[in-house]
């Protein structure tokens, strides 16, 4: 394991969530543009604990899969389903392209940003538990 090549998901998973989160505090902001950069937050930072891990980051945009992977070397990550992490990955695609819905709701804007930031502090905690520091 690099801490460097950790810290480099990590700053891009943060470079996802600032603009997710500046996004959604504009006076329209672009619902689909912000659910797509919280899928991505919480997407790096689970292929960082896997890195971290020495384990083999799948090209995936499948929240559901990271977190299985990453509960097969610490089972607490299975907690992640509870707090809906897996419905952000409707976001890594679906509302990148036209289709039956265009944008999600702010309230669905805001909720996967708030659980892009649970997935952030979970992750965090984590690695941090486990030695690395930021």
């Amino acid at each position: 394991m690099n801490p460097e090549t950790v810290r480099a998901w990590v700053r891009k998973a943060e470079s996802d969530l600032k603009t997710a989160k500046d996004e959604l505090a504009t006076e329209e902001p672009a619902t689909d543009t912000v659910c797509f950069h919280a899928q991505q937050c919480a997407e790096k930072y689970l292929k960082a604990f896997l890195v971290f891990h020495g384990a083999e980051i799948p090209r995936t945009h499948n929240i559901a899969e990271l977190v299985h992977r990453c509960a097969r070397l610490d089972a607490s990550f299975e907690g992640l389903y509870a707090l809906k992490a897996q419905n952000l990955t409707d976001f890594a695609v679906t509302f990148r392209y036209p289709g039956d819905v265009l944008f999600p709701s702010i309230e669905e804007a805001q909720e996967a940003v708030n659980v892009a930031e649970k997935v952030k502090a979970f992750v965090l905690d984590k690695l941090q538990q486990e030695g690395l520091q930021f």
